[in-house]
């Protein structure tokens, strides 16, 4: 039985069903990727060719749309071990060209299923060089993206809600992805030793260190590497007392990057 992903692809970009709103006016036609709906955010651009997955589910990208420069965004699908999140933060995501099909001996889902499940909406066939550049010269630019049926008063409308959106700056994100409670990180980086003959090699400490990672919105990569080490991991919420992590018994204190802006966290950090 022949497979329907990629006759799922082509009805994708049968025709152009989406659209990105800037708040500047500018209007991009394209085709909606994802899941069904509209979506709004700062946008911004990443330049990795690899790592889409891990990317999107950063929870430094929280309230973003990303623009993927890079045009081939899907041929090595997606799978339960490169997240790095839970459940993924950002608002959205835009490509240039057509989602590609997955083919890698990893993935045992396609982006296209992966962003249905993370209730992610995306579009493509947008002129990504335009966008970036226009990031590039403003700073920031708010955004839209409507995957769903529309009308000419809907577009009115979703620009004047861009228009209204508060934005990022000064926001305090950190305290809307930052865990609710404390809890003990045990997994260590993926390694299977079908796909790859040589261990990388990591110095580790025969006695377990506790390290105190105060999240503000952590990837769990970095908890894998600290687990690598050997290091007994606990992770806490931002807003966790100084006296609370001295009961902890630390070894070390670490505190996570994370998304908005940094300011807004200054007297978490101070605390």
């Amino acid at each position: 039985m022949k497979s329907s992903k990629p006759k799922l692809l082509r009805e994708l970009v049968n025709k152009k069903n989406a659209l990105l709103i800037l708040e500047n006016g500018n209007l991009y036609w394209g085709n909606g990727i994802g899941a069904k709906g509209r979506t709004i955010g700062e946008l911004c651009f990443n330049t990795s060719m690899t790592g889409y997955q891990e990317i999107i589910s950063d929870p430094s990208y929280a309230e973003q749309i990303i623009t993927f420069t890079f045009p081939h965004i899907g041929n090595t699908g997606t799978n339960i071990y490169d997240n790095e999140s839970t459940v993924p933060a950002a608002k959205g995501i835009i490509l240039k060209a057509n989602m590609t099909s997955a083919s890698n001996f990893r993935s045992d889902s396609s982006l296209q299923d992966w962003l249905i499940k993370n209730n992610i909406i995306g579009i493509q066939g947008i002129d990504t060089r335009s966008i970036t550049s226009l990031i590039r010269e403003n700073g920031y630019v708010n955004g839209m993206i409507i995957n769903e049926s529309f009308n000419k008063k809907d577009i009115q409308k979703a620009l004047a809600l861009i228009k209204s959106w508060p934005g990022l700056k000064g926001a305090d994100l950190a305290s809307k992805v930052t865990c609710k409670k404390k809890y003990i990180w045990k997994n260590k980086s993926y390694y299977n030793k079908n796909y790859f003959n040589v261990k990388p090699k990591i110095h580790s400490y025969n006695n377990k260190k506790n390290v105190v990672v105060i999240d503000f919105g952590v990837k769990q990569n970095i908890l894998r590497m600290l687990a690598d080490r050997n290091f007994n991991v606990i992770v806490v919420p931002l807003n966790i007392s100084y006296k609370d992590i001295m009961k902890l018994n630390p070894d070390g204190i670490f505190l996570s990057n994370g998304p908005g802006d940094p300011q807004a966290t200054s007297k978490i950090v101070k605390s």
